[in-house]
């Protein structure tokens, strides 16, 4: 077991713990009379009933409004919103904490393993806006990534903003890379078996690393990207849709977009607008999650159309009723739990 990942949950909240856990139990029938009842987004998509609930318990945790915060408070905050929310997984084989050389010092990085054996590996970088989330936040999640696709999973913790602007990040991400390209053999795993995958912040330093390393002796042979940040400029579509409402908002965004981009430094580089690239082809296969009602969905399905367009191979899967983070509600949805099954079985597919 890792004491890196071991989060608690303060007395208080775990009673907004049983609220969100009692909406995902609901009998179908009931659930389904609540879905069309729900709010609708301009694609004519139901939210899920199960994500109303748990914007409802968790404006209970301290959290919300982003201003006058300090980052300690807001990681912290995190931290306890995403132990609320998490499944408890079975023993994996191997949970075992590790340490990356990186350009600015020690990359602290936790391995899972569900069984003896593993199929490949999967480098995760978790979400969080840049500032925030850690190998803790995503430890329930990158355990489930592990049982489901008997991958190997290795999560990093880089450099957050704005103790580390970027592009510290992304150069953690790439030392990361080689990292898990030098080591993977040690570990039974073929270098052809190597996947990039990361969700929301994490999913764009997915894209941009993948763009990095193109054309190198060794690429991911899948970028797996969960409701990614693709376009730091963008302003309108679905970024107003649901600028408030559900769980990531405009004022989030913008608070953290404020804290990773230095002054001086273009929101346009492709480093941190990896939609924005002029030369998509040659990446890796791609598998782009969207959520319905989420900011960052229309940035999304940019990226995937813009991979499509590159001829690099490209799936979408649009999961309308869920909201931002999803994939850290695992202990409470039903329809986030089929959401991640169902891309996992794209990883087991490529493996």
């Amino acid at each position: 077991m890792s004491r890196a990942t071991t989060l608690t949950i303060p007395l208080p909240f775990r009673a907004v713990r049983s609220m969100m856990r009692l909406g995902g139990h609901l009998p179908p029938g009931l659930l389904g009379v609540a879905s069309r009842i729900c709010p609708v987004n301009s694609d004519g998509e139901h939210i899920a009933p199960e994500m109303l609930v748990a914007g409802v318990a968790t404006r209970l945790v301290p959290g919300g409004d982003m201003s006058g915060k300090t980052v300690e408070r807001a990681r912290r905050n995190l931290e306890v919103n995403s132990a609320i929310s998490a499944e408890r997984t079975p023993p994996l084989a191997v949970v075992e904490d590790l340490v990356i050389d990186g350009p600015g010092g020690d990359l602290p990085a936790t391995r899972y393993r569900a069984e003896v054996s593993s199929r490949g590996l999967v480098l995760f970088f978790h979400g969080g806006g840049f500032s925030l989330g850690s190998r803790a936040s995503h430890d329930a999640y990158c355990r489930r990534l592990a049982l489901d696709t008997g991958a190997d999973v290795l999560s990093v913790d880089y450099r957050l903003a704005p103790e580390h602007p970027f592009p510290a990040a992304v150069d953690d991400a790439l030392a990361a890379w080689r990292f898990a390209v030098s080591t993977a053999p040690r570990w039974g795993v073929d270098t052809t078996r190597l996947i990039v995958a990361g969700d929301s912040a994490g999913g764009n330093l997915a894209a941009v690393l993948s763009r990095l390393v193109r054309g190198e002796e060794v690429t991911p042979c899948l970028q797996l990207l969960l409701y990614p940040v693709t376009d730091m400029t963008r302003t309108a579509g679905s970024r107003q849709e649901f600028a408030t409402g559900y769980f990531l908002t405009t004022e989030r965004i913008e608070w953290f977009t404020e804290r990773y981009v230095p002054a001086g430094v273009e929101r346009s580089d492709p480093r941190i607008s990896p939609l924005l690239a002029d030369d998509l082809t040659g990446l890796p296969p791609a598998h782009v999650v969207v959520a319905g009602f989420d900011p960052l969905r229309d940035e999304g399905i940019a990226y995937a159309d813009a991979l499509s367009g590159a001829g690099v191979r490209t799936s979408l899967q649009r999961e309308s009723g869920m909201i931002h983070g999803f994939v850290n509600m695992l202990g409470f949805s039903p329809a986030a739990r089929q959401a991640v099954s169902g891309m996992h079985d794209v990883v087991r597919g490529v493996l």
